[in-house]
């Protein structure tokens, strides 16, 4: 299981995590036929109003490409660190 984590003060999520596949494909491209999430870090920068409008976004714009699981984390609060850890475990147990 592959995962990216791109702030969620990026200038354009979706572009990062492109950008990130595309290096992946460069430098082996069968690591792109692993499972992957995609986790969006430093939440707590922004209020939850807005997070929902960015998952919005992210959601529709990676529709098109991809079907990662998307998670929303903070290391300073905690936030959704447990989520991330079962989504890992998840992905680990169901390769096993």
């Amino acid at each position: 299981i592959l995962l990216f984590m791109v702030p969620i003060d990026s200038n354009d999520i979706v572009h990062d995590y492109q950008v990130l596949l595309a290096e992946l494909e460069k430098y082996n491209p069968e690591l792109l036929t692993k499972d992957k999430i995609l986790a969006i870090t430093k939440c707590d920068l922004v209020d939850e109003e807005l997070r929902k409008m960015i998952e919005k976004d992210i959601k529709k714009k990676l529709k098109a490409f991809d079907n990662a699981p998307l998670l929303f984390i903070s290391a300073a609060t905690q936030s959704g660190i447990d989520k991330l850890k079962d989504a890992i475990v998840k992905g680990i147990d169901k390769k096993s």
